[in-house]
């Protein structure tokens, strides 16, 4: 097995493996000498290519821009929102239930995009102009040394014998967060009115988060069912919608083409997802066996794709060869000079690589290697929408 039992893929939520590790390794399976022609055949608006640095904080990125995408899509001046305040919100929520499960539970830096509305709901949002002290991941504050502390003072509180400990960890873990991450303001001005985050959230955001639905594809359960998203960084234990593999590219034409962005999760750690050459795709060759020589030429322009089924793509879910990776949002749609169909992505590695933080992913690798996409339940067919129990 390429991928081990210890998960050794999840560069994005486990802090023993820094997001800028994975930067590293998908750059070097690159060729410099790449020979796609793109031509955008739709293009949704977004907000500008930000960079999350080191830190495996790819969820609240892709999730605060497919957010900003929607504020566009509403008609709504876009909001630079701070991904750090979604992500200390996240934190805190994690060290509950890494409490009330006594330690057994993963902690580090990942999630899914839906913590994003899940917190948002909660604590409403911030704007990044009011909370600037944003080191996390970019700066002194290491991502890797800051979860090592955070998962150290829970630690000490479950161990500690003392039936009147209380809830010390909560006084704890907030004073350690406003040590690294900065002090919240409980209020702020924007755009010259003051607001509070759940104020900010409903009247500027004007996002309903109960509005947005999450889907998979796992053969061995119930379609059009609901069902706990089983990956590791899922630690809410939320929901989503089983649908078959076909449909979950199916539902992404359909928002598109209606004007909605969708927020997406995936593996990106195979040799065939190029993030310097901005290409990804699933070649016609042994996926598990892909030789050196094979990678020199992965990237040297169009070639024919594996043909790929749900007993591949399940293999891949249970061998932990498709693990989950990373978040990124999908943004419209490109045809090469072959006329193959792509989907353009918006990362949050800034703009290093040929498309200047953009890249396009065929459907075949959306198929494959996607854990979930997130959108507007609008941007969801009425046919699909009959077929959801």
């Amino acid at each position: 097995m390429r991928k081990s039992l210890l998960v050794v893929g999840l560069f994005c939520s486990i802090s023993l493996f820094a997001q800028d590790d994975l930067i590293k390794k998908v750059i070097n399976n690159a060729s410099l000498n790449s020979k796609y022609v793109f031509s955008n055949v739709k293009n949704l608006e977004t907000t500008s290519v930000k960079n999350q640095g080191s830190a495996g904080t790819c969820w609240s990125y892709s999730g605060n821009s497919f957010l900003e995408s929607e504020m566009i899509r509403m008609g709504k001046q876009p909001v630079d929102l701070a991904e750090i305040y979604t992500a200390r919100h996240v934190y805190l929520s994690k060290a509950r239930n890494y409490i009330l499960f006594n330690g057994n539970m993963g902690l580090g830096d990942g999630g899914e995009t839906h913590d994003v509305l899940n917190s948002m709901r909660k604590y409403g949002a911030m704007p990044q102009s009011a909370y600037t002290l944003e080191d996390y991941g970019k700066g002194t504050v290491k991502s890797g040394e800051f979860q090592d502390k955070f998962k150290s003072i829970l630690d000490e509180y479950i161990k500690n014998p003392s039936p009147t400990k209380g809830t010390s960890w909560v006084t704890d873990i907030n004073n350690y967060l406003d040590e690294k991450l900065g002090k919240l303001p409980t209020t702020f001005t924007y755009a010259g009115k003051e607001y509070n985050p759940h104020t900010f959230a409903k009247e500027v955001v004007g996002i309903n988060p109960d509005d947005y639905i999450e889907f998979s594809n796992y053969k061995d359960s119930p379609y059009y069912e609901k069902m706990v998203m089983p990956v590791p960084d899922n630690w809410s234990y939320d929901q989503l919608y089983n649908v078959p593999m076909t449909e979950l590219t199916d539902i992404i034409d359909y928002a598109l083409d209606k004007g909605y962005t969708v927020a997406w999760s995936s593996d990106v750690s195979e040799p065939y997802f190029s993030w310097k050459n901005g290409v990804a795709f699933v070649p016609n060759m042994d996926l598990y066996n892909i030789t050196d020589e094979q990678k020199k030429t992965l990237f040297d322009g169009p070639m024919p794709e594996k043909d790929i089924n749900e007993d591949m793509r399940l293999e891949g879910l249970y061998s932990l060869y498709t693990t989950d990776d990373h978040a990124m949002q999908i943004v419209g749609s490109a045809k090469d000079q072959n006329g193959r169909t792509y989907y353009k992505v918006k990362n949050s590695w800034g703009e290093t690589n040929d498309y200047k933080g953009y890249l396009y992913v065929t459907k075949a690798f959306v198929q494959l290697k996607s854990t979930g996409i997130v959108l507007h339940k609008n941007g969801v067919s009425k046919v699909l929408k009959n077929k959801l129990k």
